[in-house]
């Protein structure tokens, strides 16, 4: 085996490694875990009461709350057959993108969903790896503002979005990858607590 095929399978392998030891240190925190179960308690909640679960984040958070969202209105495992859960991801469209961009200014476009879409008994989970994503920022004000209930999937010292959060899970890294695998795998968690609780409420 060549040198350079060898460095590039151990750099692979130190990648799994990493992203394993930060799960398992996760799996290891009551705190942490306690925030995904308080936050699947609350969305069941806010879902019985005709209310909904909005999503936001960039990039590939984006990309985590269009999934998440998906999950919640199509399905989530194969061998539960239930009716779709109500669930928005506010990275919509290209055309509301770039109409609020060029209007206004990207950093209020979640902002402005947030004060269109949401209402009192909904939830805002904001998805960013830094916590000082200044369109998630506004979007979580907002939702404050509006008397929802505000939640963050963060990382490293939670930044800014920390305190705009009622409830946090913060990833314990500062690797924007690592957090993101992180965050994926505790949305996953959360769907499956949220399903588990309507299904043992006979609501779906």
């Amino acid at each position: 085996m060549p040198k350079s095929s060898k460095l590039h399978i151990e750099h692979v392998a130190q990648i799994f490694k990493t992203s394993s030891d930060i799960k398992n240190s996760i799996a290891g925190n009551e705190t942490l875990l306690n925030s995904i179960v308080a936050m699947a308690d609350t969305i069941s909640e806010s879902i019985v009461n005709g209310g909904k679960l909005l999503l936001c984040g960039n990039g590939g958070s984006a990309a985590d709350a269009q999934h998440l969202a998906a999950e919640l209105l199509v399905r989530l495992r194969a061998d539960v057959d239930r009716k779709g859960l109500p669930a928005i991801a506010l990275a919509m469209d290209t055309s509301t993108f770039t109409a609020c961009g060029n209007d206004f200014s990207y950093e209020h476009l979640y902002q402005r969903m947030v004060n269109v879409l949401g209402k009192s008994e909904d939830v805002l989970l904001g998805i960013t790896t830094s916590g000082n994503s200044e369109n998630i920022n506004l979007a979580l004000r907002a939702a404050k503002d509006k008397g929802m209930t505000t939640f963050g999937f963060l990382g490293g010292t939670g930044g800014n979005a920390l305190s705009l959060c009622d409830i946090a899970f913060v990833v314990p890294s500062d690797v924007t990858a690592r957090i993101q695998e992180s965050h994926i795998t505790a949305g996953h968690a959360l769907l499956e607590l949220v399903e588990n609780n309507l299904l043992q409420r006979g609501f779906i």
